[in-house]
């Protein structure tokens, strides 16, 4: 049970997260802090057994009565509740046990509850694990499908080329990763994490001295034209000693702290790299499912200048995660990544498979391809940004939890010797620089830049420093230009015919999207904004045929006749999965991803269902 803190502040959080969550069955539902009973009352026993010795420090963050927004102070504040902001909120925990300590800590997160925003179907390596619960399988992890197979092919448009494998998922196990961050979630509140999910982090909030000092969640009950409906509620300020940033790639506040503090130039690092995942999870049949079989393609139906592929893992209950990667850097503006998905499970090595199944859900997301390359310095005054956030997946293993979960776990060490010891955070990069998620990455640098030059000689690179040099290549590459910059006039590529949807196998947009159970209150300002609002019209579509039209996985943006008959684009902000490719790939930057009320966007909680 989240343990009750006697502050107004804190309850209305618990009150407000009970109306966001959607299923009543989570072990962080409000409905395991108040019982049956609704959220406008509880019962004066309950209120009588508060535990004094967990109260926060409450207080008003403004003068002014009417906008005054309303704060509770804490020793750690994580901005995120996945792997990275789970972990350090753990071992946090932990080290105050081994230590004789207390440390105040909250989690806050967007997504309705948490894991809504976790795409599940994983290729899950322990490692990370097997240090913060050395105790994972007996104390119940959802990991119980180990690898049986791990095949990787070369796909022209009618054929499979069986390749070496370089993936190495010996000893990995295929999981649902939004299952095994409610598993974690769960293991931190045990430990005394406090976990507000439903609340979207929008600012972050600075002291005299330009030090971060914590965050504040977005406003509630604000209508589309700024007014203010009669459930609004003022956002409310958690505040930190330390503020810790896990929010997934391209997080929105990171973004800004990384721009703010120079954090890239400081790492030394070069531009993130990015690519879009899209993802489904099929129930097919019982004979044509073989459990813990991995499967990763190259090739078709992408072009030969187009980094991306694909993956089959067979989880647990005839479910088969497929999923299709597109690296953000292509250059053909006329490219739709959803189509090419589409494409790819028309192949004939791969209809078959899906033939006669059903799909469970849909969902979208970006990942960081920068790897060691595009690290930056991931402290900054008064915090630090961890997971996916800073960029730690490794491209040749497509593997990024376990990085992540690894980075939360050292910031961890480093904030409780701050806190504690008096020692500088800034210990967190040395800390990072002599773990092995840094010789992990160094090691595997030169696999993502190799395809710079196309798909056969970034094979044959990539072989030399997998088989050969083992990564110990006394160069290392850079990547090209950054994935907005990448994109090329229309006028040097013809438009791409894709085959209409058969609604067996291949499926049109609206129906992935009802799959996703993406969610927004329709009446609140859009959370996707035009730094100029002409620039769509003016450049976009004249020169490049409009490409936010075909990037986005959920028709979020659509060019629309006007009375006049010209084109304007609407945003269709409701559609949002929160993928963040229009952030990166819009070719002018002119789009700014900003959180949506919190408990908005994707459910990817019944994602497998047999959890």
């Amino acid at each position: 049970m989240y343990r009750f803190i006697k502050s107004s502040t804190k309850f209305k959080l618990l009150c407000r997260s009970k109306t966001l969550y959607r299923s009543a069955q989570s072990p962080y539902s409000p409905n395991s802090i108040l019982g049956k009973e609704d959220s406008s009352f509880i019962h004066k026993s309950k209120l009588e057994s508060w535990n004094q010795s967990s109260v926060r420090s409450y207080s008003r963050s403004s003068s002014s009565e009417s906008d005054s927004r309303e704060a509770i102070n804490y020793d750690v504040v994580i901005v995120g509740g996945g792997p990275a902001g789970l972990s350090a909120a753990i071992k946090l925990k932990q080290l105050c046990q081994q230590k004789d300590a207390d440390l105040s800590v909250c989690v806050v997160e967007k997504g309705a509850e948490l894991g809504a925003h976790i795409l599940s179907g994983n290729v899950f390596e322990p490692r990370a694990l097997d240090e913060l619960f050395p105790r994972w399988k007996q104390e119940e992890a959802p990991i119980d499908v180990p690898v049986t197979s791990d095949d990787f092919w070369l796909l022209s448009k009618n054929r499979a080329f069986s390749l070496p494998s370089p993936f190495h998922n010996k000893g990995n196990y295929v999981i649902s990763l939004s299952q095994l961050v409610r598993w974690l979630g769960q293991k931190a509140e045990e430990l005394g994490v406090e976990i507000y999910p439903g609340f979207a982090a929008s600012e972050i909030l600075f002291n005299e001295h330009n030090e971060v000092t914590g965050i504040a969640t977005n406003d509630m009950g604000v209508a589309k034209d700024g007014s203010r409906k009669e459930n609004y509620q003022r956002g409310v300020a958690l505040k930190g000693r330390v503020t810790l940033l896990a929010e997934g790639c391209r997080g929105s506040l990171s973004e800004k702290v990384i721009k703010k503090y120079n954090l890239r130039e400081k790492g030394q690092g070069q531009h993130q790299t990015y690519a879009l995942g899209i993802k489904e999870v099929w129930e097919i049949d019982v004979e044509k499912h073989q459990p813990g079989s991995v499967l990763h393609t190259l090739g078709w139906p992408l072009d030969q200048k187009t980094y991306g592929g694909s993956f089959l893992y067979h989880m647990k209950d005839r479910q088969v995660a497929v999923g299709f990667v597109v690296a953000l850097n292509y250059h053909n503006p006329f490219l739709n990544p959803y189509e090419e998905y589409q494409r790819f499970k028309r192949h004939p090595a791969i209809r078959p498979l899906l033939e006669g199944g059903i799909v469970l859900q849909y969902g979208a997301r970006c990942l960081n391809e920068g790897g060691y390359q595009s690290i930056p310095y991931p402290v900054f005054p008064g915090g630090a940004i961890i997971g996916c956030s800073a960029g730690f997946l490794n491209v040749p293993k497509i593997k990024g939890t376990h990085t992540a979960m690894k980075s939360g776990m050292l910031v961890a060490e480093s904030v409780f010797s701050t806190l504690q010891e008096g020692l500088k955070i800034e210990n967190f990069w040395d800390n990072l620089r002599s773990s092995w998620i840094w010789e992990e990455l160094y090691t595997a640098r030169n696999y993502r830049p190799a395809f710079e030059y196309g798909l056969y000689p970034g094979l044959a690179i990539s072989a030399v420093e997998h088989y050969i040099l083992k990564g110990r290549s006394p160069v290392t590459l850079k990547h090209g230009k950054p994935d907005h910059e990448a994109t090329s006039e229309a006028q040097v590529f013809s438009p791409i015919e894709y085959p209409k949807p058969d609604g067996a196998v291949t499926f049109d947009v609206p129906t992935s999207l009802y799959r996703s159970n993406t969610n927004h209150d329709h009446d609140q300002p859009s959370h996707l904004l035009l730094k100029d609002p002409t620039v769509p019209e003016n450049v976009n579509l004249p020169k490049y045929a409009g490409p936010e039209a075909r990037y986005c996985p959920a028709r979020v943006y659509e060019y629309i006749p006007d009375e006049t008959g010209d084109l304007k684009l609407q945003i269709n902000a409701q559609n949002c999965l929160h993928c963040k490719a229009c952030s990166i790939k819009d070719p002018r930057q002119n789009i700014e991803w900003t959180v949506p009320e919190g408990g908005g966007g994707p459910g990817y909680t019944i994602m497998p269902r047999y959890f």
